[in-house]
């Protein structure tokens, strides 16, 4: 039956819910301000009550949970806006970096250097002797040069850096799985037996999961949603089985925690590798499978397949730095095809990067079937001799005596060049060549009568590209963005420089034909991936690329800044603390509390008449 003591405890059950109330709503004002605190809720309800006749009396009431106000919903959807923040803002930062190598729009970088180069061309046609020119015109291509190779380098350094920020902040990714790991051992203690609810600790795992998918993009699949609209429509919270997965690998399963782990031993320029390891010890390429978050930005910049030679194989930036080396390589190949045509008395390649038992058409360089010519001058400039040299399917640098049909052969054959029965004029007679196998080296040279008595030779290209690719008498040395310069023998002796082609006084051909390259078709790229443009064109794509990316980037991460902060705030409204509602519970608790503490004092002053019967 109920008592004065059952009244008693009715009031400390009153006292105990306001005194939980207060301690609750103290603690949601402590923590307004931290990341990711979820604010809490005391839930109270009717204890059981007394059965008595004539009826049930109520027998106080009792904290039934604490809840988290926390939607697993709108989450889900912040965290994943959050991922798309980050990945693009990652995107924005470096590309805009990248944007700034190339600042054309500005009337300066490579292609204001482009100009130059060819107006010093230009000039030197008018006056094909003038050593100041010459000294103007090297100048001109070393500055190109030198911001061809600067340009490349800072795309490389910057592919450097995003590599070392991959390996960082997968460390991270790495240290934070395992803490979440970690947190959920811990809530499973704390929740034993269904009775309490970890909120603290589910805000650190909620936290660590929105900073994960910030990094990596991180799938959390959980067993069930769990709502309680009694408490508030906005509470939705994901119990049971607990996975994390990234690219479709679990790096957290449970308490159970898998890294994705690196490697850079074995490259030899020491970019990281990822990869996920099995527990077979099967090593499974991880990079690839990584596009969300910062990371997944990262590795669409730096690259995420690394071939055989050490460089990406994908990688925006390593596109970027394949087209420059394709520019290069055009320019150079272009430039020193055209100066092959003036006259000298030897020539020697580059060292080839084909054997001579592979035809030059099967090779992956920008060889073309058709002619080129060999012209021979006497002292004054006078054409002596000319043989027509033929690339076809079948033609190898040199496999004497195997074959005829090699650019060796070809040219120390006896032919009748001039149709007069002497011997002594033909090519063969003025000129050698030869092809170093070991250095793997080809050289044409004139003999040695003729070349005393001033005689010197030229190639004349009819689209055959072959003294471009060979670098026979070359004015660039190099063969990409990395090496591109003027030839030391050029760079030493600025009036070595030759603007003629044949050595007539006066003869400014070749000069000519430097300018009217920037205007002609000149082929990029080699193997499959070749494409035929105006050098001023190929450069204009390149940088179009990059600055057509650059925008898409940036116009794309306005509209996810807006969207992330839309769904941002209206997380905020159902998670984060409210000061002024904090500051009504509080007075709403306080009255609870000294209204509890009436009834107590009612009934003592009860017991104290009671006790007073007595007396």
């Amino acid at each position: 039956m109920a008592s004065i003591f059952n009244a008693l405890n009715i009031g400390y059950s009153g006292l105990n819910a306001a005194q939980i109330g207060i301690d609750t709503t103290g603690h949601n004002i402590s923590n307004a301000e931290t990341e990711g605190y979820s604010r809490q809720r005391v839930v109270t309800a009717a204890a059981t009550p007394l059965y008595v006749q004539p009826g049930a009396v109520g027998n106080g009431t009792q904290i039934t949970e604490i809840a988290r106000v926390f939607d697993s919903f709108v989450f889900t959807r912040y965290s994943n806006a959050a991922q798309n923040k980050e990945n693009s803002d990652t995107l924005k930062k470096n590309l805009e970096e990248l944007s700034s190598y190339f600042p054309e729009i500005d009337k300066i970088g490579i292609k204001n250097d482009l100009q130059n180069y060819f107006n010093a061309w230009q000039s030197l046609s008018v006056n094909p002797d003038n050593t100041s020119l010459k000294e103007s015109l090297a100048q001109q291509t070393q500055t190109l040069a030198q911001h061809i190779q600067e340009t490349r380098s800072k795309i490389k350094d910057l592919q450097s850096s995003l590599d070392s920020q991959v390996k960082v902040n997968i460390d991270e990714v790495n240290r934070i799985s395992e803490q979440i790991a970690k947190i959920n051992i811990e809530i499973n203690k704390a929740e034993a037996g269904g009775i309490n609810n970890a909120n603290d600790l589910r805000d650190q795992r909620s936290q660590l999961e929105l900073t994960l998918n910030k990094l990596v993009g991180a799938k959390v699949i959980v067993g069930q949603i769990e709502s309680n609209n009694v408490i508030d429509s906005n509470i939705a919270i994901k119990n049971g089985s607990y996975t994390i997965q990234v690219g479709g690998f679990n790096i957290v399963d449970g308490g159970g925690f898998h890294p994705i782990s690196m490697d850079h031993k074995n490259n030899p320029n020491g970019y990281n590798d990822l990869y996920y390891e099995r527990q077979d010890g099967v090593r499974v390429p991880y990079a690839e499978h990584i596009t969300g978050g910062k990371i997944g930005a990262l590795l669409e910049l730096r690259g995420s397949q690394i071939g055989s030679n050490g460089e990406f194989e994908d990688g925006f930036l390593q596109e970027t730095m394949n087209n420059m080396d394709n520019f290069a390589k055009g320019l150079i190949e272009a430039t020193n095809n055209i100066y092959a045509q003036t006259a000298t008395t030897s020539m020697q390649s580059n060292p080839l990067s084909f054997t001579n038992s592979l035809s030059l058409l099967s090779t992956d360089e920008n060889f073309n079937a058709g002619t080129f010519e060999l012209i021979v001058y006497d002292v004054d400039g006078n054409e002596v001799g000319r043989r027509s040299i033929t690339i076809d399917q079948g033609t190898l640098i040199d496999n004497s005596p195997l074959s005829t049909n090699s650019i060796v052969n070809q040219i120390n054959s006896a032919n009748d060049d001039n149709k007069d029965g002497n011997a002594l004029n033909d090519i063969n007679s003025m000129l050698t060549a030869s092809f170093n196998s070991t250095q793997k080296i080809f050289s044409i040279n004139m003999q040695g009568g003729y070349a005393e008595q001033g005689y010197t030779f030229a190639i004349k290209d009819n689209g055959t590209n072959f003294a471009g690719v060979t670098g026979l008498n070359r004015f660039f040395d190099g063969s990409n963005g990395k090496n591109i310069a003027l030839t030391d023998a050029l760079k030493n002796d600025t009036s070595a420089i030759k603007g003629f082609a044949s050595p007539a006084r006066g003869d400014g051909q070749t000069a000519l034909d430097m300018v009217q390259l920037q205007f002609s078709s000149v082929t990029f790229g080699s193997g499959l991936n070749k494409t035929t443009d105006t050098i001023y064109g190929n450069f204009d794509n390149m940088v179009t690329k990059v600055g057509t990316k650059t925008n898409a980037v940036i116009a794309t991460n306005d509209a996810l800044t807006a969207q992330y902060n839309a769904i941002k705030q209206e997380q905020d409204s159902i998670s984060k603390v409210s000061i002024d509602e904090e500051m009504a519970n509080l007075i709403r608790y306080q009255t609870s509390y000294g209204a509890a503490s009436k009834v107590i004092t009612t009934v003592d002053q009860m017991m104290t008449t009671l006790l007073g019967i007595k007396n």
